[in-house]
């Protein structure tokens, strides 16, 4: 969360400085001083005002992914998911801190192994959320070397947005951060959520995969078919409601 969207959060609501200085535990003056960004909004200001003020997810605080307790694994992953809301894991949602969108999804793509039901919940975190800083995304993909699991996460997005409009993206906004990856596409091949070791599982996956697979060198089978979000009939609106 920067200065400017603090400030924004709290005049929309129609608090005044004093207010919510009380609420969080601070001085007015140091307050008046972060919505200057003379100082920096804290992580701990910025997940209770997102909490306070009923805001997206996406103003959530970011934490650099060299800093997190790495390996990640599938639980932590599972448990972001359902956290923010994604219908496949509601009942196992567990008490806890929700992650901002952007990092979930670099958190998942850097694992190697994942779940197939993680892995097709992926793009709904590019199409579910206003606000996702895509610059900051694909920077922070690059330096982990995953701008090519990204990019194709990016291609299956295009094509939900495009096959249901409940979703508000447009898909020349996901267009324009996926071409972003171009330049640094991977010429090495990549697999994306099931590292495959079987000579024969990895020839059929390079007869059966699609071309925007291809073109970002992974191996997967995955297809914007496969994603049950990505369907519009009552049936499936009905499990992945607006």
């Amino acid at each position: 969360m920067t200065n400017v969207e603090l400030k924004k959060a709290r005049l929309s609501a129609g608090w005044t400085q004093v207010r919510l200085a009380d609420r969080l535990g601070v001085t007015q003056a140091y307050l008046s001083l972060m919505e200057a960004g003379k100082r920096r909004v804290p992580d701990r200001v910025a997940r209770f005002a997102t909490s306070l003020f009923q805001l997206p997810p996406t103003f959530l605080p970011r934490s650099d992914l060299e800093k997190l307790n790495l390996p990640v694994t599938e639980e932590e992953v599972e448990q972001g998911l359902a956290r923010l809301g994604y219908p496949g894991f509601a009942y196992r949602k567990k008490p806890g801190k929700r992650r901002n969108p952007g990092e979930l999804l670099l958190m998942a793509l850097s694992l190697d192994e994942l779940d197939p039901r993680l892995t097709e919940a992926l793009p709904w975190l590019l199409v579910k959320f206003e606000g996702l800083d895509f610059k900051d995304l694909v920077d922070r993909a690059k330096r982990r070397d995953l701008q090519n699991r990204l990019g194709f996460t990016f291609s299956l997005a295009e094509e939900v947005v495009k096959r249901n409009p409940t979703f508000k993206h447009k898909p020349g906004e996901l267009h324009q951060a996926k071409q972003a990856l171009e330049r640094s596409r991977l010429a090495r091949e990549d697999t994306y959520g099931r590292k495959e070791t079987s000579e024969r599982m990895r020839a059929w996956l390079l007869e059966n995969r699609s071309s925007e697979a291809e073109h970002w060198n992974l191996l997967t089978d995955l297809k914007v078919e496969h994603l049950p979000y990505a369907d519009t009939n009552r049936e499936a609106l009905a499990e992945f409601p607006k």
